[in-house]
């Protein structure tokens, strides 16, 4: 009897896991009333300010994601906001615990294999930040130094790949997060910090004294940032990128960009300044979702 019952609860944990990996997302969506939404709290693409309060272009661009799935699925939806990790995030789509998440992660073919992806969103340059008095003007100068990035991030692969490239020896760090990455650098124990520049001039902008730190040097890496999603879910996928290129379309996409990358934003109300790449006005142009492997540095 114990067999059968512990054959009968591997069954049902099997088709349980096999839903979260391969069933109809929409479904669920629509039958709980609420979309589970994978948001970050320290990204410069979203970010939080307390109390529960999310914010940034792409959380507030899922915002209006959802807003279409609503009107698809026929009934209002709930937003259940999900902090994740760039440890975590690919877990937590694959296992269902989140919808989509729209956060700052790259796409690339090694993710591929695990999750897809929404139409890319965002073109990102890997970059360099320092103290303004640090003298560090490109990658060269961080022979000796120690270097602060993010666990579970692409730019971990970056920073040694050109540490290999450029033949240099510096220690690395990692921060558990972006926040605490850039506290190595604001606090003294590390004398750089590599990672997405949106995400640097963000961290930059909400300390307490802002022109103490500059991006310095050359780009590192270009990668494409996009929604992220459960794999194999076509009709997740398709929704989503409808919602995506009908707020490119109406303009509304860019205009939110304007909002978030060009104009006062809190907590500080300063300005990223930082105006829309090449390579992301050309992602608008024409919507796609290519890995970061078909990209290059111009």
């Amino acid at each position: 009897m114990k067999k059968h019952l512990l054959a009968l609860a591997v069954t049902v944990l099997a088709a349980g896991s096999a839903m979260a990996q391969s069933g109809d997302t929409l479904a669920r969506i629509a039958e709980r009333g609420a979309v589970n939404l994978g948001v970050r709290d320290s990204s410069g693409l979203a970010f939080t300010l307390g109390n529960g309060k999310y914010v940034g272009f792409h959380t507030e661009m899922a915002e209006r994601i959802i807003d279409d799935l609503s009107k698809q699925v026929g009934k209002p939806l709930k937003i259940n906001y999900q902090v994740i990790t760039s440890q975590n995030r690919v877990p937590l789509v694959q296992n269902g615990t989140i919808d989509f998440e729209c956060g700052s992660t790259t796409n690339n073919r090694a993710r591929q294999k695990d999750v897809d992806f929404a139409v890319t969103t965002y073109v990102e340059e890997v970059r360099i930040m320092t103290k303004a008095n640090s003298g560090i003007q490109g990658i060269q100068d961080l022979k000796g130094k120690t270097v602060a990035t993010t666990t579970g991030t692409t730019s971990v692969q970056t920073l040694r790949k050109n540490k290999r490239a450029e033949g240099i020896e510096f220690k690395e760090i990692m921060g558990k997060d972006h926040a605490d990455s850039f506290l190595l650098l604001e606090s003294g124990r590390a004398d750089a910090f590599v990672m997405d520049g949106s995400i640097l001039a963000a961290n930059a902008a909400k300390s307490k004294n802002p022109a103490d730190y500059k991006m310095v040097g050359e780009v590192l890496s270009v990668e494409p940032i996009a929604c992220m999603l459960p794999k194999g879910d076509a009709k997740l996928k398709e929704a989503v990128d409808n919602s995506i290129k009908r707020q490119i379309a109406d303009g509304s996409l860019a205009k939110l960009y304007d909002k978030w990358f060009m104009q006062p934003i809190p907590p500080t109300n300063t300005s990223l300044n930082m105006p829309p790449s090449k390579s992301t006005l050309d992602a608008w142009a024409n919507p796609n979702d290519k890995p970061m492997e078909e990209y290059s540095i111009e």
